[in-house]
């Protein structure tokens, strides 16, 4: 047997094919254990991420129901407080016109006219805001009030022979006209809002009485909704309550009714000799509609009745109504002197920076048969033979803001018949309530907000403010339902025109606010 060379290769060929195969698998089964062993790995690590994300997600749903648990029950939740803080300084010139002084005797005493001055009034504010969300729609708000007058304990600075709403301090002016430093609950009411799932509210307590529309531009505040009554009405603290209703009519913005009643007055005990009081409680009634209610245009008609008008709140002498004159050492008991009724509109509107306000009111006085004084036949806004009296007013003006320098420019108009009467006691004027002025008021102001950061409310602010008021009395009595009216120019001519206070013909205040809401 021959063997070749090609007979070697080719059986040596044939013997390595099995062992390269077996290396081959060899190779391949390395390959696939590891494989199978990363798999494995992967498989695990797969299973700790998800246990790692499912722990995870448990520790966020924790905490997201302890943050919610602790939200519900933070004070920020329920509870918000805010306030205010004024430093005032009036500056205050008047002219007296002549008159005859009535001192509870036959012959009234002349008074030659004089001029009135206090070059400088200042004055502290302070009022605190609280809110509180008590239950699901009952809602609960307060605000406590103190206004100091600088050096002083009492309201001697501002009370005078000159006007009867600063003759002194009474329940609905407290906190609103400067007194003494006390801190007192100007407001404090509950809201149930939503009843039966309807657009119906009811709210009884202390009530938002006070600085209503459209004043709320010239104090630089924010409007407030439904709450408050026009301040060409009323401006004084009632206790009492409110229903409202509050459709929804998108064409009318969010328009609303609401019925009001306030006591103004509480008589106590009657029917004692040993008290001698035969005064009768002094309730207010109203009806309120706001048929348009928009952010840039509202309007508000307005209708009240005073029940059971008091010549005054409690047994007055006569010091207490001309201070110092030596011609008033009588004195007068409190009678009910009858009925009055107002009604009104309030218009408030905003075009661009512009906002404006145009006001008007009717008042109605219904006398009964009582006399306020003794041997001077005088009773609701008449004097001599009982009468109804009626009387009106207008009250038009506007603001424009400067957005970029946060300056406000505002100017004011108001005038009164002969014999107008409102119910404003409380207002925000030094020498009388302007709205209540038998004639002409001019008020011009300039504001100026200081552009600073807020640290939690968006609506804080700090500004400045100075102002200018103008009074020219046509008609004496203003603010007064006691006894009828006589024109100013008359009053020298005859006994027959005496008059309790002191009438003023012209008065003016130039004063300055350094003010900061928060």
């Amino acid at each position: 047997m021959r063997i070749t060379r090609k007979g070697i290769a080719a059986f040596i060929l044939a013997a390595a094919l099995p062992a390269a195969a077996f290396g081959a698998d060899a190779d391949l089964q390395k390959k696939i254990d590891d494989l199978s062993r990363q798999l494995e790995e992967l498989k695990q690590q797969v299973q700790k991420n998800e246990q790692k994300a499912k722990t995870t997600e448990e520790k966020v749903e924790k905490t997201e129901a302890l943050a919610k648990e602790t939200e519900e029950k933070s004070l920020g939740r329920w509870l918000s407080i805010g306030g205010d803080y004024r430093f005032r300084v009036d500056s205050l010139r008047g002219n007296v016109h002549s008159y005859y002084q009535y001192n509870g005797t036959p012959t009234p005493t002349f008074i030659p006219g004089f001029s009135p001055a206090n070059d400088t009034l200042f004055t502290n504010r302070f009022g605190l805001n609280l809110k509180a969300k008590a239950l699901e729609n009952v809602t609960v708000k307060a605000r406590l009030l103190m206004y100091k007058v600088s050096g002083a304990q009492n309201d001697t600075a501002i009370i005078g022979p000159y006007a009867t709403d600063r003759m002194g301090i009474f329940d609905g002016t407290l906190g609103h006209v400067p007194s003494d430093g006390q801190l007192t609950v100007d407001q404090a009411y509950v809201t149930w809002s939503n009843i039966a799932d309807q657009p119906v509210w009811f709210s009884v307590g202390r009530r938002p009485s006070t600085e209503g529309s459209p004043s709320h531009l010239r104090q630089n505040k924010e409007k407030t909704g439904t709450a408050g009554i026009p301040a060409i009405l009323v401006d004084y603290a009632f206790d009492g309550m409110t229903l409202g209703y509050a459709p929804e009519i998108d064409m009318l913005g969010s328009p609303y009714i609401k019925l009001c009643y306030g006591r103004g007055f509480e008589s106590g005990y009657t029917g004692s000799p040993m008290s001698n009081n035969s005064l009768r409680d002094t309730d207010m009634l109203g009806v309120q509609i706001a048929p348009y209610s928009t952010d840039n245009l509202t309007a508000i008609i307005q209708w009240n009745r005073a029940f059971n008008v008091f010549n005054t709140p409690a047994f007055v002498t006569g010091p207490t109504l001309a201070s110092g004159s030596p011609y008033s050492g009588f004195a007068y008991p409190s009678v009910n002197l009858g009925d009055i009724d107002w009604i009104g509109t309030d218009i408030v509107g905003k075009v661009g920076s512009l906002n404006w306000f145009v006001d008007g009111a009717l008042s109605f006085t219904h006398p009964n048969n009582n006399t306020a004084m003794p041997g001077m036949p005088i009773g609701l806004m008449y004097t001599g033979q009982r009468t109804g009296k009626n009387g009106w007013s207008v009250y038009l003006g506007g603001r424009y803001d400067f957005e970029s320098t946060g300056t406000k420019i505002g100017l004011e108009y108001n005038h009164g018949s002969r014999d107008w009467i409102t119910f404003a006691p409380a207002a925000d004027d030094i020498w009388t309530s302007k709205l209540g002025t038998r004639g002409d008021v001019l008020e011009t102001y300039l504001i100026q907000e200081i552009k600073l950061k807020p640290i939690s409310n968006i609506l804080s602010k700090v500004f400045f403010k100075v102002g200018f008021q103008y009074y020219w009395f046509n008609a004496s009595g203003s603010n007064n339902w006691v006894g009828g009216p006589a024109n100013t120019s008359d009053l020298a001519l005859s006994p027959a025109y005496q008059q309790m206070m002191a009438p003023l013909e012209t008065a003016q205040d130039i004063y300055g606010t350094f003010e900061v809401h928060f």
